[in-house]
């Protein structure tokens, strides 16, 4: 067995090593998103998602093919790791990869953008801080106006 030193890239996760702690991000990654999916726009957006823009399964026209929306949704699902700021419209877009249509491809792009300047956006863990979980809860009723339906969602935060 051979030791390769410390730790830099796992899993599209780069790890950089500081005194204050260790700092996890996805900047590669986000890159390699750009090229698989022969994204050229280079405008950026503030937010990933416009506020009070609600997505519904009828709006807009559908897409002739899904390959494509569904695979970036994927990729952002495994950026949320890193990323938790983009967690609530990786959600809201998840919910229409089984018939998306251009208002939600739309809204991707959005996201896409909002990644393209924000790229180098990482998480620190701090390596002096002492340890505490928190536990938050939400819920609402009949958010989702298509279904009708609520959702609850829970937050662990080790901090």
């Amino acid at each position: 067995m051979k030791d390769l030193g410390p730790l830099r890239y796992f899993l599209g996760l780069e790890i950089a090593y500081y005194r204050r702690g260790y700092l996890v991000s996805q900047q590669k990654y986000i890159s390699n998103i750009f090229r698989r999916a022969d994204i050229t726009d280079l405008r950026t957006a503030s937010t990933p998602i416009e506020l009070h823009h609600h997505l519904s399964s009828s709006d807009g026209e559908p897409l002739p093919d899904t390959t494509r929306y569904r695979a970036l949704v994927g990729a952002l699902v495994y950026l949320t790791i890193t990323r938790p700021n983009i967690s609530y419209v990786v959600r809201v877009l998840s919910q229409f990869v089984s018939v998306p249509r251009s208002t939600h491809y739309a809204s991707l792009l959005r996201v896409l953008r909002y990644l393209r300047g924000t790229i180098s956006r990482s998480l620190l863990f701090s390596a002096t801080s002492s340890l505490e979980l928190r536990a938050y809860c939400d819920a609402d009723w009949a958010a989702e106006y298509d279904a009708m339906s609520s959702t609850a969602k829970e937050v662990l935060w080790l901090r």
